[in-house]
């Protein structure tokens, strides 16, 4: 993973875990390496948080706990280039992250597509909650009948339900803020494809902090620790 690298992993492995856990800039870390003796460059800081994010996400994803049939789904906004754009995110009941995308634009496309790739990831849930998006109940229906119709079981599949109500959703609402509370010193970010990639790293280290991961069930293992096994 870290091969050929000039520097120890140690030293990017902290650089990466500093920037996306704390608000903290990559002229910041820059100074603190500085002060730790170490001579890095602010851009050299960001290419490693986008080189190293996707995969350790990737990582973590291989080793993250099934998640409950109750969902809790709603979008956020994240700005980009000085226009606002679309997180999507759906939670469980136990206030566990389901499943993230980063959208350029919030429609039934949109909605479809994180559906989509949170059904074909942990299944059909029992119930999604979500708040008077008409949008998201299009969106949920429609994945709904098309997971029916390439069903091959000759199961009879229990349709999912939605509950549209903005108070049950108060628990995703609340989730949001671990997310916008570091992005918002961020001041926007520059491109699309870093803001996925930051985004991503940023719900792993928020699924981390919940112990989200396999081996974190029974231990109480440090953010330090986790990054760890993941880069192992």
């Amino acid at each position: 993973m870290f091969k050929g690298r000039h520097f120890d992993r140690s030293v990017i492995l902290l650089c990466v875990r500093w920037y996306l856990a704390y608000n903290l800039s990559f002229r910041n870390l820059e100074e603190m390496m500085a002060e730790r003796g170490i001579s890095v460059d602010h851009a050299t800081v960001h290419r490693w948080v986008v080189r190293y994010s996707p995969e350790l996400l990737e990582r973590f994803n291989r080793c993250k706990r099934p998640v409950s049939r109750k969902w809790h789904l709603d979008e956020t906004y994240i700005k980009v280039r000085g226009r606002w754009m679309y997180l999507y995110r759906a939670i469980n009941s136990d206030g566990d992250t389901v499943e993230f995308w980063f959208s350029e634009r919030r429609n039934l496309t949109a909605a479809k597509r994180f559906l989509s790739k949170a059904l074909k990831r942990y299944g059909r849930p029992e119930r999604i909650v979500i708040d008077g998006s008409q949008t998201n109940h299009e969106a949920i229906v429609s994945c709904d009948v098309a997971d029916w119709l390439r069903d091959r079981s000759r199961t009879k599949l229990t349709p999912i339900r939605i509950r549209q109500c903005a108070y049950l959703n108060n628990r995703i609402e609340q989730d949001h803020r671990a997310i916008k509370r570091r992005v918002r010193p961020m001041l926007g970010f520059k491109s699309m494809v870093s803001a996925r990639v930051i985004l991503g790293g940023i719900e792993m280290v928020h699924m981390m902090r919940k112990g989200q991961a396999k081996y974190a069930c029974n231990s109480n293992l440090s953010l330090a620790e986790q990054f760890e096994r993941l880069a192992a």
